[in-house]
């Protein structure tokens, strides 16, 4: 339920008619009043209560807007109560339905008084619907109004109600003659559309724990001027953690819907930065987000600017650039105004003014900080769960609040981390505060990090130096590889405010604040600012270069993260030797070190590595040297690997769990040597012709061997897999599978020249893709695979297939299975089919579907069809469709 209890809202648009129209102002304080209902009707009963507002006022109780309908039959000249004056107080929106017979009723016309009463404090806004009258009759009182309201122009109270009835007519709202050419349904509809919008970008779209947002918005959307049809660049300028970010969302998520394309293009420093590709994957999101085509591809910014240039001036479009701290940016990614269709707005976001003055931005908003009313409210919602501080903690909270200076993180990080601690604790930390010195924001947030268990502080400065920005999965991997309780301790890093995990289901990272990463760098750093070979941490490309060219390691570093095309292999793998406490080492290689040939080089990786990531590995093993006692994952991406070990050493790896030589040139693998393997990835790996596996790889969950040159494959020793892929072995033959492997949920196994497939006892598997597996003539299932969704059998030799043990397809791919004579779907068997593709099945003799009979319980109606070389189903409904039965 939209139930309004937080902020006003801000102006959406300026035609009268159009979208929903502009608001009230909003006031200054961040207290809010929350209201009962969502909208309030008035309307004139006769007129419109069994029709038009019977209709509306459905409409929007289906879309949950809380919205209040007085259902009694008033009698002419009563006086509207006390109960109904409660209500319209109680109320955020008013819609006022103008119709013929609207100003004869006094009880109307008092109701209107008191709804422009209330319109005009600002915390309501009205809009009227002009239902078989036009604004012009309201506001002139002329033709249907006149005559309604003739009988009260002897009333003491007729001066105010012609008021309210002009002051009414004047407002932005909606007129059914000019809208959706008359049509009340589409009408109506559009009405709750909008209002809904505007219900959802105050209830969700600003932090119910981010105060003082109102103004502020309203400020920059007047500068945006989005009633100007001309093109427009605003820059919003400040400090960092002072709200830039959010209020640049805020701003978008009130007015996107205004524009034909939008584009959120969030922290444009860190990822231009991150990589030589960073500004065109952004000119990427940009021209996918706004065509809403996620096939853009440009091959490089010169290239992309061009693009962007000839797509933009096609639709009016929002763009917000978050972070920017260089020219460059603008110019990749905004270069002119001239790129754009007149009524596009930019919104650019940064710490440095110059970047905008540099960029010609006429339009520049400074970030306001939060003031002390505005700064205790938000201090205490974190600190006590509600707008003001509990008794006894009055006087501590305006100490912590006058420290805060009023910057939003600060003071929610603070909030955060005093919530649920006593007074004495309270004091101890406001004692610690004034240590802090003010100028330096990030020491302010030390608190948090204080306030930690041991691994916790690790786990933090793992992030902040090495892990931020990283796939979530992937750096628990890492933290795991080194022996921390990830998952626990990222939860509470994000619970402290320390981190954050952004993105969604399926792809998720850590992030974490540009102040709170300074923190965590500073930590590492502050006690030899000036000797980083003695820090625990290295991150600074220009540091670790100096340290590994001039073997300056020592036993501090744990963690090491650098990209080199300066520093040559045998230099880095040299210079890590006297690193003997390293236990994570993400490395990247230079593209320029491919086509060359190294020897195995000693010394070599320190014995103490657990978590070795290392891009574009140039020598044909791992050194026998090397120990390797302690390694968990070893993550080795294009590398030219050929064999695991040098000379092909039969080293035992007992602790590895993670092993990844995508791309290698890897040739044969023995899992003996790694016991205890979790997950392995071989893809891409076209060399590969042996996979050995002569014990129980137990713990092994995950295998992929794409584009393997294996000939036979068998798993019978890794019962638990949950994912085996398979994809373009092309010269696999033989494959056998564990008798019960009943932790599989994906199996992918296209384009291979397998004969037969016994996928043995797979209760548990959702997709099994055999597609292009031309040789295929048997498929056996040991049991039914009730969970089985997706099944791809195209292009194979199979003659017969029965259903009857996957009663919960949703698709099916036949295409193509020229053999195909027999196939059994017996009645109900395929509920769930949503897909099915039998294009090319030219051996059926006859289909033959039962149907049942809707009039009796017998099911003797069936539909036969011989020799198909084309098969179309049309059916009226789900119900009706012969698969479905």
């Amino acid at each position: 339920m939209f139930t309004l209890s937080v902020l006003d809202p801000f102006p959406c648009g300026n035609s009268f008619h159009s979208g929903i129209p502009s608001m009230a102002s909003s006031p200054s304080s961040s207290i809010h009043k929350s209201f009962k209902y969502d909208v309030f009707l008035s309307f004139r009963g006769e007129d419109t209560r069994t029709n038009f507002v019977d209709h509306l006022y459905h409409a929007l109780q289906q879309k949950s807007i809380h919205t209040y309908k007085d259902n009694e039959k008033i009698k002419k000249g009563k006086k509207i109560s006390d109960e109904l004056i409660g209500s319209i107080e109680d109320s955020k929106f008013y819609i006022i339905v103008f119709s013929k017979n609207y100003a004869s009723s006094s009880w109307c016309l008092d109701e209107l008084v008191k709804i422009m009463e209330c319109h005009r404090t600002t915390e309501h806004t009205a809009y009227p619907v002009f239902y078989d009258v036009e604004p012009s009759e309201v506001r002139k009182q002329s033709r249907a109004i006149k005559e309604a309201f003739a009988e009260h122009e002897k009333e003491e109270a007729a001066g105010k109600w012609r008021e309210a009835l002009k002051e009414a007519s004047d407002l932005a709202g909606w007129e059914l003659k000019n809208t959706a050419n008359g049509h009340e349904v589409e009408f109506i509809q559009k009405i709750v559309e909008e209002l809904l919008l505007e219900l959802r970008s105050i209830s969700f779209n600003i932090d119910e724990k981010f105060v003082g947002m109102e103004t502020r918005i309203k400020d920059v959307i007047s500068s945006l001027g989005t009633g100007f049809n001309d093109v427009r660049m605003i820059g919003i300028k400040g400090m960092g953690g002072g709200g830039k970010t959010t209020l640049a969302r805020a701003v978008f998520d009130q007015i996107s819907f205004q524009f034909e394309g939008k584009s959120f293009v969030e922290n444009v420093r860190e990822a231009s930065n991150a990589s030589l590709f960073g500004l065109k994957s952004l000119q990427n999101q940009i021209l996918s987000d706004v065509t809403n085509d996620r096939g853009v591809n440009i091959s490089n910014v010169y290239e992309g600017v061009h693009i962007m240039k000839r797509t933009m001036r096609d639709r009016k479009v929002l763009v917000v650039l978050d972070d920017v701290d260089h020219i460059d940016q603008l110019e990749a990614l905004a270069g002119e105004l001239n790129w754009f269709k007149p009524g596009s707005r930019i919104i650019i976001t940064t710490r440095d003014e110059q970047v905008l003055v540099a960029h010609r931005v006429k339009f520049i908003r400074d970030v306001t900080l939060l003031s002390d009313k505005e700064a205790l409210c938000l201090f205490s919602r974190h600190a006590f769960g509600r707008d003001f501080p509990i008794q006894g903690f009055e006087e501590l909270s305006g100490q912590v609040v006058r420290y805060a200076a009023g910057l939003p993180l600060t003071i929610k990080v603070l909030g955060s981390f005093l919530c649920g601690k006593n007074e004495p604790e309270w004091v101890d930390a406001l004692k610690r505060l004034k240590k802090i010195p003010l100028a330096e924001t990030m020491k302010k947030l030390e608190l948090s990090y204080i306030g930690l268990e041991e691994d916790y502080k690790e786990i933090f400065l793992d992030v902040a130096c090495i892990l931020k920005g990283w796939q979530k999965d992937n750096a628990i991997k890492a933290l795991e590889s080194c022996g921390f309780h990830a998952r626990n301790g990222l939860k509470v890093l994000e619970q402290k405010s320390l981190i954050t995990i952004d993105g969604h289901s399926n792809y998720k990272w850590v992030n974490m604040h540009d102040h709170i990463e300074e923190l965590g760098r500073n930590i590492v750093r502050r006690l030899h600012p000036d000797k980083p070979h003695k820090h625990s941490r290295l991150w600074i490309n220009e540091e670790v270069e100096d340290i590994l060219a001039n073997d300056l390691g020592t036993k501090a570093t744990r963690c090491l993260q650098f990209y080199t095309e300066k520093l040559n292999p045998h230099t880095v793998i040299k210079g890590l030797g006297k690193m003997k406490e390293l236990r994570l080492l993400s490395v990247v290689l230079g593209d320029c070190f491919r086509n060359l040939e190294f020897n195995i080089v000693s010394p070599d990786f320190p014995d103490a590595l657990r978590y070795l990531r290392l891009n574009y590995y140039p020598y044909k093993s791992l050194p026998k040297t090397f120990q390797a006692n302690n390694l968990v994952a070893i993550e080795m991406d294009v590398s030219k690997i050929e064999q695991l070990w040098e000379g092909g050493e039969k080293k035992v790896l007992n602790k590895l769990r993670f092993l990844d030589l995508n791309r290698s040139m890897l040739s044969t693998l023995d899992l003996g040597l790694t016991p205890n393997l979790e997950k392995l990835n071989l893809g891409e790996c076209s060399n590969l012709v042996e996979l050995h596996i002569p014990i129980g790889c137990l713990k092994l969950i995950s295998i992929n061997l794409r584009n393997a040159r294996l000939k036979t494959l068998d798993l019978r020793l890794a019962p638990n897999l949950e994912k085996l892929i398979l994809v373009e072995c092309n010269d696999l033959e033989e494959l056998h599978m564990p008798h019960r492997c009943l932790n599989l949920e994906y199996l992918l196994l296209s384009n291979s020249k397998l004969r037969t497939l016994d996928i043995g006892l797979t209760p548990n598997l959702k997709y099994l893709d055999l597609k292009n597996s031309y040789y295929l003539e048997e498929l056996h299932l040991a049991d039914q695979c009730q969970k089985l969704t997706n099944l791809d059998i195209s292009h194979s030799k199979l003659r017969s297939l029965d259903l009857r043990l996957t009663p919960n397809l949703n698709g099916l791919d036949l295409s193509y299975c020229c053999k195909l004579v027999d196939l059994h779907t017996p009645i109900g068997c395929l509920k769930k089919l949503v897909y099915v593709g039998l294009n090319g099945c030219l051996r059926f003799k006859s289909f033959l579907f039962n149907m049942k009979d809707c009039t009796c319980c017998s099911v003797d109606e069936s539909l036969e069809v011989g020799l198909l070389s084309e098969l179309h189903l049309i059916v009226e409904s789900l119900e009706r469709c012969p698969f479905h039965l």
